[in-house]
């Protein structure tokens, strides 16, 4: 993707920051990754974009149910650019820290993501799937 926006036109990519985000990306993982090839077990998982958390979501309840740990899969919309990325990601860090810190995850999470929607003034998608 990243030589191919580079070929297509180095200034505008380079100017919107699509290439600085994108070299950024292939220095922290090797290669995309599918959610729905990950077999690993989560206590949370985060999505930055609603069509995401969707099949996220999808993806778990189609899958048999065996241990029925309980999974929390929530959405913070995060617009694709760089300025909106920062932002986000700070925000994603402290409501983790905030998650984090409780003493009963389950029983908390729902007061908790009320308060970050108050203060960021975004809306947060939250569901709870089970493996």
């Amino acid at each position: 993707m990243y030589n191919d926006l580079l070929r297509k036109d180095k200034e505008l990519y380079t100017q919107n920051g699509i290439l600085h985000m994108l070299d950024r990306n292939k220095r922290i993982k090797p290669r995309p990754e599918r959610f729905q090839n990950c077999k690993d077990v989560f206590d949370l998982i985060l999505t930055c974009e609603e069509r995401v958390y969707d099949q996220v979501v999808e993806d778990l309840n189609s899958r048999e149910q065996e241990t029925c740990q309980p999974v929390h899969v929530i959405n913070v919309d995060i617009q694709d650019n760089h300025e909106e990325a920062t932002l986000g990601a700070f925000l994603i860090c402290e409501l983790c820290q905030c998650i984090q810190h409780t003493e009963d995850m389950e029983n908390e999470i729902d007061e908790l993501l009320q308060e970050f929607e108050e203060k960021s003034g975004r809306t947060f998608l939250h569901t709870v799937c089970f493996y």
